[in-house]
């Protein structure tokens, strides 16, 4: 069996309007495109539309297709990371927001010399630029507060956007990280839309109190409209979380 060089994990509910629009095409179109081993995993996290048929359309030997039940977007792609066989393990949203083209600007970070002998970043992640372009002001608004508030509780300072859907791993980085999740690791059946901001902070917090490399990147992204996501509601969950991880850490269960 060929030894895969890139995994990208790709979490799905309800998005058959995406697939119809040729979402998951213009993947696959990119990386017909490279020249190194590569397989796609596609979780839908039981959606309610026509997403599961038409995903099967794409099963073949590079792209696995996953049914979960509804369980939110956090448990979709921990079921496709810890499936992952790729050396360097990749997740992105299928709604092309930041298009998969601008893996090519992560993917030499894990190469790169650093201090003390090591070899490469262990954590590369997208970072949307300061404007967003065509995101909504009270999600630029909210977005500064939270990166404020992380910084302040969890030392995460230095990075800029912990929020965007487009991080990179090596693969070991990956299990150990993925394996120790607990905000969001636990799993259980959800009911409607499940964003989970405190989702993408505890990969970073876990990733950084293990002492990983991250390395933040600026990438090309568009706002994409979603219905799944209330900057109220959220923001007010992601700060919840932020305290829940702050918690976790003082009762020392990341270390167990």
């Amino acid at each position: 069996m060929k030894q895969v060089f890139l995994s990208i994990v790709i979490p799905a509910y309800n998005e058959e309007m995406n697939i119809r629009l040729g979402a998951l095409d213009k993947v696959f179109r990119y990386l017909d495109t490279v020249l190194y081993a590569w397989e796609v995993i596609v979780v839908d996290d039981g959606s309610s539309d026509g997403t599961r048929k038409l995903l099967e359309e794409f099963r073949s030997a590079e792209v696995t297709i996953i049914h979960n039940p509804h369980q939110g977007k956090a448990a979709t792609v921990i079921t496709g990371v810890l499936a992952a066989r790729g050396g360097i393990v990749l997740f992105t949203d299928l709604d092309q927001a930041a298009p998969i083209r601008e893996v090519e600007k992560l993917l030499p970070w894990f190469e790169k010399s650093l201090p003390a002998g090591r070899q490469g970043y262990d954590v590369v992640i997208g970072s949307r630029n300061a404007r967003r372009e065509g995101a909504p002001f009270l999600r630029l608004v909210m977005a500064r507060g939270f990166m404020m508030l992380r910084s302040i509780f969890l030392g995460l300072g230095g990075i800029r956007d912990t929020q965007c859907g487009f991080k990179a791993f090596k693969k070991r980085s990956a299990r150990n990280i993925f394996q120790r999740l607990k905000l969001y690791g636990e799993r259980h059946q959800v009911s409607g839309s499940m964003v989970t901001a405190g989702f993408d902070i505890e990969v970073l917090f876990l990733a950084r109190s293990m002492g990983y490399q991250i390395k933040e990147v600026p990438i090309e992204w568009h706002y994409v409209e979603t219905r799944r996501v209330n900057p109220i509601k959220d923001s007010w969950q992601g700060f919840c979380d932020i305290v829940r991880i702050r918690i976790n850490a003082q009762r020392g269960l990341y270390t167990k």
